[in-house]
């Protein structure tokens, strides 16, 4: 990936502007989510930047209110003992200790996963673990846990499973994406709802737990309801939210969800960033640098400080912390990878957007019985990743390392490709002005609009038109033939 980024200079100011146009990523039609009201729980307005957004906040103080906000619940099924099964489940039947409300787990017959929940307090002697389908069957709300490949290939059982009015929870939108892409919907006849912890299951414990000593503590979550038969599925879908621990929760939509979830992975949390550790570290090494020390350059750099800086004082105190010398170096990594970034992640969302995406993993996951995932972590970065990491001493001691200048602007460039915010370095007007996404009206590229979109309030575009296309390749092929001093330009970066 870098060796492309570095391949590319970002266009003129004018060519800048034009490429804004293609950009998808800003696309997205603008549908206000209807505001949301609760019986049980104060509802808040904050502003997002100039956005009005409603939460509501959490706490052990709303446990109390759990029993009314799930009216009409005498049994929660979670499903799944993955992630955020044992988790939300265990989270969950403690935040309802002493009211009438049953928590029980339920998976597959013979499941190697009944000893771990038995192991937490779930059992068959206390009617609180069971053989999936008839757990389903019985529970007025089910907590659909289990992972994506399962539930393609479970969910016509589990909705024949359902009774009516049951309310269906899910915690990850992609069950949505594939009813979408095989043209089907779910039962008519029940709530769908939706709790997404912004974090992984042991997490979402861990800070339960501590919450018990440190109030505020937990993973924030949002929340949807995507099927209201009841009346009574926004107060359902709150409740699970602060049964579970959330301290803050805001709404969103399942559709938004699993296409933001599942682009954000692709492109940053789990592809990008190990894409660019191994770029960067095979340039590094490519030019001269020990192979430890370009780990650390790499992987180190963005992981820790990088990392660090971000988390607590947001993305542009990167570039500020450094040196006027460093910046300049930043500037110019961050301006030879913007564009180039632009493009790898615009693939990206075209991917999700049109549905694809989803049909890889689905097709992928028929053939792990056959052609099981490879470690990811066999290349030779990881391998010096590890002897680095053994030799290093603590995380936090190994991670003690200078913000390489080269690093974070290439870094920081992805970054705001899909997170934008205000005072970005200018590349001589490539970078484009920061904005909110989803909050803009579309650009207009030469003259014409961007592919309109189909209908339903939370569609995608699909596919740019045939024009469209033609003009992206030739504005990389434009950005490559004024891009070839670069290389010269990286190596002195490097070497000084």
């Amino acid at each position: 990936m870098l060796a492309r980024l570095l391949r590319q200079m970002p266009p003129t100011a004018r060519a800048a502007r034009a490429a804004m146009g293609v950009r998808r990523l800003a696309a997205m039609p603008l549908h206000p989510q209807k505001k949301f009201a609760s019986k049980y729980f104060d509802v808040e307005e904050v502003m997002f930047a100039d956005q009005p957004e409603q939460i509501v906040r959490g706490g052990r103080t709303l446990f109390p209110k759990l029993p009314a906000a799930l009216e009409g619940v005498k049994q929660i099924g979670v499903i799944g003992w993955g992630s955020q099964g044992p988790a939300q489940a265990q989270n969950f039947r403690e935040s309802l200790e002493g009211s009438d409300i049953k928590v029980k787990v339920g998976l597959r017959e013979g499941s190697s996963s009944m000893k771990a929940a038995r192991a937490c307090g779930f059992t068959e002697e206390k009617g609180t673990l069971g053989e999936m389908y008839k757990v389903i069957s019985e529970s007025d709300m089910v907590l659909l846990l289990i992972s994506d490949a399962a539930c393609v290939e479970e969910y016509k059982n589990v909705f024949k499973a359902l009774k009516p009015r049951t309310t269906l929870g899910l915690s990850h939108g992609f069950l949505l994406g594939h009813l979408e892409s095989v043209h089907e919907q779910f039962p008519a006849d029940v709530d769908v709802v939706l709790c997404a912890p912004k974090g992984m299951g042991p997490s979402v414990r861990r800070l339960y737990e501590q919450g018990r000593e440190v109030n505020g503590s937990g993973i924030n979550a949002s929340f949807a309801v995507h099927q209201d038969v009841t009346g009574r599925a926004t107060e359902r879908a709150l409740a699970w939210a602060v049964g579970v621990g959330s301290p803050y929760i805001f709404q969103t939509t399942l559709n938004a969800e699993w296409r933001s979830d599942i682009f954000g992975e692709r492109c940053i949390l789990l592809g990008g960033v190990h894409g660019m550790i191994e770029s960067l570290f095979r340039y590094y090494e490519s030019h001269g640098m020990a192979a430890h020390e370009a780990f650390k350059t790499s992987g180190e750099v963005i992981t820790g400080p990088i990392t660090r800086t971000i988390s607590h004082d947001g993305i542009k105190a990167v570039h500020d912390n450094l040196s006027p010398a460093d910046r300049q170096i930043f500037k110019t990594a961050y301006c030879a990878s913007y564009t180039p970034s632009r493009s790898i992640i615009e693939e990206c969302y075209d991917s999700v957007s049109s549905g694809n995406e989803i049909r890889d993993v689905v097709m992928a996951a028929k053939r792990f019985d056959k052609y099981p995932m490879g470690c990811i972590d066999n290349t030779r970065t990881w391998k010096v990743g590890a002897e680095v990491r053994k030799a290093g001493g603590t995380p936090e001691q190994r991670k003690a390392v200078p913000v390489n200048p080269l690093t974070a602007g290439v870094y920081c460039a992805m970054m705001m490709v899909c997170a934008q915010a205000d005072g970005a370095p200018s590349c001589g007007g490539g970078a484009p002005r920061v904005r909110r996404l989803g909050v803009h009206r579309r650009p207009r590229t030469r003259g014409r609009t961007s592919p309109p979109h189909r209908a339903g309030p939370d569609r995608l575009p699909v596919r740019p038109r045939p024009r469209l296309l033609r003009d992206r390749q030739r504005e990389r092929d434009r950005v490559r033939r004024l891009a070839q001093p670069v290389h010269a330009r990286a190596r002195r970066l490097i070497h000084g």
